[in-house]
Formats: structure tokens, C-alpha cells, sequence
């Protein structure tokens, strides 16, 4: 691979870790580099595989940021990442019984989630801009468990657009604010990256130059992110998940309507 090549790489990275620490859908932007850089008959699961090392790196540092903050309570994140763990390795294995053949029917499924996640948050204004839970201690960590084994098994089965739906759902039916949503999505994306870069390295399906590199610069995009996030608050996080979204949406709706 060519230096500039790599040097592209590593720019859209850092642009996908600052943004996916935010509002996620990070790897709306990693996937699609990946998939224009690496040579034509790459591997899915090499695709993937290197795309998760990349992943971890930027969520680590969010939600070490996030954790940091006493946004959430450490106590109430354990269930979901345990659960997003299980829901990832679970996708893994499926992605690997389906060897990339999957990937036509999960775009037009993501654009209607999209489409549908900006018309719930545009028609609400003041959704998520007041941290109001919906239900008590019990069932609340009981939602955010199941929602997280849902979407972490999509993270390890595909992944693109995993943090910004998980942001979403903790709005919608946790009735969280978007900035602790956002903190809780970042450690629930983290474990199911975590999870499924395991797998995916045991198996030896990444490319170790092109996922270091990238890593490195997510990191730092990650970390970016957070810290602006905490700095800006709700309202803030609010404007960049309908910005981001709808930005998702036109290119999403691009590659579904090029086929």
C-alpha cells in the first residue's frame, strides 16, 4: 500500500473517531475507506477485522474520557457491556457463516433506521435535552441490557451506525439525555468492538499496518471528541446527531440508490 494511500486512511480515521465519540456512526466513515483503499478481493472478514482494531482504539479513549467524567455511574454500565460482549460474538460468528454476503440488504435496512431515527428526534425537540429515566433502577439496567445484546450483535455481524442507533434507543426509550447517552453508548460500543476485534485477530483476519495506523489516529479523534462532547453538553450533542444522521442518510441513500 502507498504512503498516501495510508496517509487518507488515517485522515478519515481521525475524522471517524471525533465523530463517532460524539454521536457515533464512526464507522459509516471507516468502512467505506477501508473498502475504497485496501486492493479489490480483501477479505470481508479481513475488512472487518481490521476496521474493529480501529474501532477499539477511539472508543477506548471515549469512554475512558466519559468514565472519567462521572457522567454515568460505572455500576450501571456493567450489565450493558456484558451484554453487548455476548451479542458480539454471536455476530461475529454469523458474519463469518455468511462470508460477506450480506452486506446489499443491510444498507437499505440501516437508511430506513436512519431516516426514521432523525424523523423521531426532529418531531420531538425537546427529546433528549433533559436527562428524565422512564423507569426505575431495575428495569431501566433490564432495557439498556437487552438493547445492548441487540446492537452488539449487529456491531459484530456488520457495524456501521452501531453508536449513533445506541444513542438514539437510550434517548427514546431510556429517556436518557443525549450527553449520557452518548457516555453509556461509547462503553457498550467499546466492548462489542472489543469482542469481536478478539475474534476477529484470533482468527487472523486484519492487515496489522493498515489497522496500527488507523488506530493511532482514531484514538486521537476519540479523545477529541469526548472532551468537546463534555464541554458542550446536551444541546450540543443534540445538533451534531441530527447533522451527523442526516448526513449518514444522503450517503447511505447514494449507495443504495448506485447499488
Amino acid at each position: 500500500m502507498t504512503a498516501p494511500t495510508l496517509a487518507l486512511l488515517a485522515l478519515a480515521s481521525l475524522a471517524a473517531g471525533f465523530i463517532d465519540a460524539v454521536v457515533g456512526g464512526g464507522g459509516l466513515i471507516t468502512m467505506p475507506a477501508l473498502l475504497l483503499g485496501l486492493p479489490a478481493g480483501t477479505p470481508f472478514p479481513t475488512i472487518l477485522g481490521t476496521n474493529k482494531v480501529v474501532a477499539c482504539t477511539g472508543t477506548t479513549m471515549a469512554a475512558g474520557k466519559f468514565l472519567r467524567s462521572g457522567v454515568m455511574r460505572w455500576q450501571d454500565m456493567v450489565g450493558p457491556v456484558l451484554a453487548s460482549m455476548a451479542g458480539a460474538s454471536g455476530g461475529v460468528a454469523l458474519a463469518y457463516f455468511l462470508q460477506g454476503r450480506f452486506e446489499a440488504l443491510l444498507r437499505p435496512m440501516m437508511l430506513v433506521i436512519m431516516v426514521a431515527m432523525l424523523a423521531f428526534t426532529l418531531l420531538k425537540p425537546d427529546l433528549g435535552h433533559l436527562h428524565a429515566p422512564k423507569f426505575g433502577l431495575g428495569h431501566q439496567r433490564g432495557w439498556a441490557m437487552l438493547i445492548s445484546l441487540c446492537l452488539g450483535f449487529y456491531d459484530g455481524f456488520f457495524g456501521p451506525g452501531t453508536g449513533s442507533v445506541l444513542i438514539f434507543l437510550f434517548v427514546a426509550v431510556l429517556g436518557f439525555d443525549f450527553l449520557r447517552s452518548s457516555a453509556l453508548a461509547k462503553s457498550v460500543n467499546w466492548a462489542s468492538n472489543i469482542a469481536a476485534m478478539s475474534l476477529f485477530l484470533w482468527k487472523g483476519s486484519w492487515i496489522p499496518m493498515v489497522a496500527l495506523s488507523m488506530a493511532v489516529a482514531n484514538g486521537i479523534g476519540g479523545y477529541l471528541g469526548a472532551h468537546v462532547a463534555l464541554e458542550k453538553g446536551s444541546s450540543w450533542v443534540r445538533a451534531m446527531f441530527i447533522t451527523v444522521v442526516g448526513a449518514l442518510i444522503v450517503r447511505l441513500g447514494w449507495q443504495v440508490w448506485a447499488g
